[in-house]
């Protein structure tokens, strides 16, 4: 079921894309041009290194501020976080994360026998975030892994440098790994990668799907400590390497980057902006944390007397995809929607138009299909 419910999604004419965080601004000239380049010498005949081009594996940790670490290029972040829990989590341990968080880690994490504990952090008098303090309160020596996604999926709260090295004292004291997932850090302000300041027991999980909009190519990456790296890269199970194509396509953004991204923030700020102003106008609407790190934003539709569910619906009817909240939570996912911003500005003034109506028969909507 959700697999034809992605599938009707993907068949949808125009549809604005505006609920999984991926990039939709059209790629940069170098990246569409590396990539055809690559299909034209018929690179994708043979396998990739099974651990990524040399090039572009030094070129991620060049990127990252880590020369000294190494990076596994993995077929998307979600494969470098699977490799992970592989490698830490068994029966008798625990996996400690946010609520709310990414969801798929606590998914392998349990798939290997841990038990996961999510620390609720959807709570103004937190500011949204997780404290050393809390922390501390729910790791033991049977902590295998603290996953930390900064900045934050829904939410978009990103980590001080100072949090973020009392995260990693933690780890370190119970003996336990970091887990930082940076997916969306290019659009953080004043983002510090946890490697930078513990890198002993530190990981970082990269995607190139945000920033660099390659979702569908399926890119990420894994990067150690030197000292870790064999025990992480033993858990691979893409032996054969990452996809050549997007490798190429990889390598390209990283060197255009600061372009790049320029341009994407650039629109990415006008269109959280302009949807901020559209949901604020309309009575009952909030959003719990602005500005937003990420790519997205969190916006509360309980005062307004509307479900998420059926407000995803509406959008659905118009040709906009956005995400109702219980993807992200069960305990606070009836509060929100999510919507992501890093798409073309005609998108977000088509949802801003639109978004009147759409909460009007989002009142009247009750028997709502299964969203995923």
């Amino acid at each position: 079921m959700r697999n034809r419910y992605f599938d009707a999604l993907s068949a949808t004419p125009g549809l604005a894309w505006m609920g999984q965080n991926t990039n939709h601004i059209p790629a940069h000239p170098a990246v569409t041009t590396a990539m055809i380049r690559a299909i034209e010498a018929g690179e994708f005949n043979a396998y990739a290194p099974p651990l990524g081009f040399e090039a572009l594996r030094a070129a991620i940790t060049a990127d990252l501020g880590v020369p000294e670490a190494e990076a596994l290029v993995t077929e998307g972040g979600v494969n470098a976080l699977a490799m992970v829990c592989r490698a830490r989590c068994r029966p008798g341990t625990t996996f400690v994360t946010t609520d709310p968080t990414w969801k798929w880690p606590c998914l392998f994490a349990r798939q290997a026998g841990a038990e996961v504990i999510e620390i609720p952090i959807y709570d103004s008098d937190c500011d949204y975030r997780l404290t050393p303090k809390a922390l501390r309160a729910h790791v033991d020596d049977r902590t295998a892994i603290i996953y930390l996604v900064d900045p934050n999926n829904p939410l978009g709260i990103r980590y001080t440098a100072e949090e973020i090295t009392g995260f990693a004292a933690i780890a370190q004291e119970a003996g336990a790994l970091l887990v930082h997932d940076c997916t969306y850090r290019d659009f953080a302000e004043g983002h510090h990668p946890a490697l930078k300041v513990a890198p002993e027991n530190v990981v970082v999980s990269l995607s190139f799907s945000k920033w660099l909009g390659l979702a569908g190519m399926r890119i990420g990456a894994l990067v150690t400590p030197r000292a870790l790296f064999e025990e992480f890269a033993g858990q691979a199970t893409s032996v054969l390497g990452a996809s050549v194509i997007a490798q190429r396509a990889a390598a390209a953004g990283l060197a255009v980057k600061p372009e790049w991204m320029a341009n994407v923030r650039r629109i990415d700020g006008a269109n959280k902006a302009m949807i901020r102003e559209a949901f604020l106008a309309l009575p009952g609407f909030a959003i719990p944390v602005w500005p937003s790190h990420g790519n997205f934003l969190v916006i509360e539709t309980t005062g307004a007397g509307i479900r998420p569910e059926a407000l995803v619906e509406a959008a659905r009817r118009r040709g906009i995809m956005i995400r109702q909240g219980t993807y992200h939570t069960a305990r606070f996912g009836d509060r929100f929607v999510k919507v992501s911003t890093s798409v073309p500005g005609e998108w977000a003034e088509k949802l801003c138009t639109l978004l009147p109506g759409m909460v009007e028969e989002a009142r009247s909507l009750n028997d709502l299909p299964p969203q995923f």
